[in-house]
């Protein structure tokens, strides 16, 4: 069977060619199947027995295949939307990620670095603590020495001035002049009220004749810190500070004062 058309320059195929053509185009790549099995009769009929093409179920069956692909096609530009959907979605996620992971790392890096600060913070004010514990000052501070060390006189027992005596009125306050505890606080006989302090460096520093005295046997106490108040109690003739540097807390241990404090930085 031929299929034949005019043979005008423009003119289109007719729908019962078109669908001939298609019919005879799957007949001949069909080398079994329902569409190959449809047409063979269709060609193998006498003209008159034919049916015409848009009677059979050729028609259907191409409508059907074109069909078929547009639903392949809109599947496929789906399934590529969904694909594009989730790339962008990945994407974001990957950004949203990044972006956290950024302020985590800034985050941290702020808290090393202020935790950084705070223990160098608190190593200076460690070292300044240690500095002003190892810090030594006058007992009385703005006096002066009025009686030097192992100045001789017949009021004291041992002949000589075991210690020194700073310049005081009556009330004058009293530090200690370095850190340490206190081993004696009370009446000394002689030295009237009075205090000993024994320092961090193992050496030890009295206080006689005070008039009120203002801590006690076992207190800690920093440089500078207020002790009593100077006065005029027991073998003295005026109210002044008594002040005495030992190696041990006993009567006899004494060392030079005014080297003791100067040697522990005091400009005296």
């Amino acid at each position: 069977m031929a299929f034949t058309r005019a043979t005008g320059k423009h003119r289109r195929p007719s729908r019962a060619v078109r669908v001939g053509a298609n019919v005879a185009g799957i007949a001949t790549l069909s080398a079994a199947g329902v569409v190959a099995g449809v047409a063979a009769p269709a060609f193998a009929a006498s003209p008159e027995e034919a049916p015409r093409v848009q009677d059979t179920g050729l028609t259907q069956a191409v409508v059907i295949s074109d069909h078929v692909a547009d639903s392949v096609d809109e599947q496929a530009q789906m399934q590529r939307g969904v694909a594009e959907q989730d790339a962008a979605t990945q994407k974001a996620e990957d950004a949203a990620k990044a972006q956290a992971a950024l302020i985590k790392k800034r985050a941290d890096e702020a808290k090393r670095k202020a935790e950084a600060e705070r223990a160098e913070k608190e190593r200076a004010a460690r070292e300044e603590e240690r500095k002003r514990l190892n810090t030594f000052v006058m007992p009385i501070a703005g006096s002066f020495v009025s009686t030097q060390y192992h100045a001789s006189s017949g009021l004291w027992s041992s002949g000589s001035h075991t210690g020194v005596d700073f310049h005081a009125g009556e009330g004058t306050s009293v530090q200690a002049v370095g850190a340490g505890t206190v081993v004696e606080a009370g009446w000394g006989g002689a030295y009237g009220n009075n205090i000993v302090i024994k320092h961090n460096d193992g050496t030890y520093t009295q206080y006689g004749h005070l008039s009120s005295i203002g801590v006690s046997v076992g207190q800690t106490v920093t440089p500078g810190q207020q002790i009593g108040l100077s006065g005029s109690t027991g073998n003295v003739t005026g109210p002044h500070l008594h002040f005495e540097a030992r190696t041990a807390p006993t009567y006899g241990s004494d060392i030079d004062p005014v080297a003791y404090l100067r040697s522990h930085g005091v400009n005296i």
